[in-house]
């Protein structure tokens, strides 16, 4: 589903990102993990066209991302708060989201009404702008919408940074679920390897821009992990 072929961004002469190949099938359940500074969320950004590679591509169902925008109307994400808009309420952003990815207000609504349990009260009916949620209600929304319209592709960077653990525990249930769809591909992104391992049955590690790891998940992953991290 996913091609990456001699991919490379460079700032002001520092490269921070070189991934030589990189192919993520359909269907595939892929975390990303590494340090700050690792490159994670510029491969998510290269990913999305927010930003121009330096060199080589990144192919999405064969799709030049760069290229063309025939990949995003089966492709979805929420990286930060700056992908929502901050003077719409809750309802209104979901519902603008699925007007783009063509549900309409019922389609939505049941959408919403599945993840009731997610949202803990917090955030429908509550008339109050999106910018003036919490971090962690933002991420809720945020993450929600990007199942509007069941894409086929769905990318989530630190999706578990400013949620308490009870809504990461419902977190973690839904991209399982997700996972279990083997026409859907989803890509997390977390500093947290335990929770990223748990939802994952693949994962890469980046160091410096550049791919260090490529395991399948298994009981000795999160040991392996978190040796290699500890002398990094």
């Amino acid at each position: 589903m996913i091609q990456v072929s001699n991919l490379r961004k460079t700032y002001n002469g520092t490269t921070v990102l070189n991934i030589g190949s990189l192919t993520i099938p359909k269907g595939e359940s892929f975390g990303l993990v590494g340090n700050n500074g690792a490159g994670k969320t510029t491969f998510f950004s290269l990913l999305l066209d927010l930003i121009e590679p330096s060199a080589g591509q990144i192919k999405n169902n064969n799709i030049p991302v760069n290229e063309s925008e025939a990949w995003k109307p089966f492709t979805s994400a929420f990286l930060d708060e700056t992908f929502l808009i901050g003077y719409l309420t809750p309802e209104e952003y979901f519902y603008f989201i699925g007007e783009l990815r063509g549900q309409n207000k019922a389609d939505v609504d049941a959408l919403l009404k599945k993840h009731e349990d997610f949202f803990n009260g917090e955030i429908l009916n509550r008339k109050k702008y999106l910018r003036d949620l919490s971090k962690g209600n933002q991420k809720k929304v945020g993450i929600i919408a990007t199942l509007i319209g069941s894409p086929e592709v769905i990318i989530l960077d630190e999706p578990f940074a400013n949620l308490d653990p009870t809504t990461q525990f419902r977190l973690k249930k839904i991209i399982k679920e997700l996972a279990d769809d083997p026409e859907v591909t989803i890509l997390v992104s977390s500093h947290d390897l335990a929770h990223t391992i748990e939802v994952s049955n693949r994962i890469v590690a980046l160091q410096k821009g550049e791919v260090v790891k490529d395991i399948q998940t298994s009981a000795e992953t999160l040991r392996e992990l978190e040796e290699f991290f500890a002398v990094q």
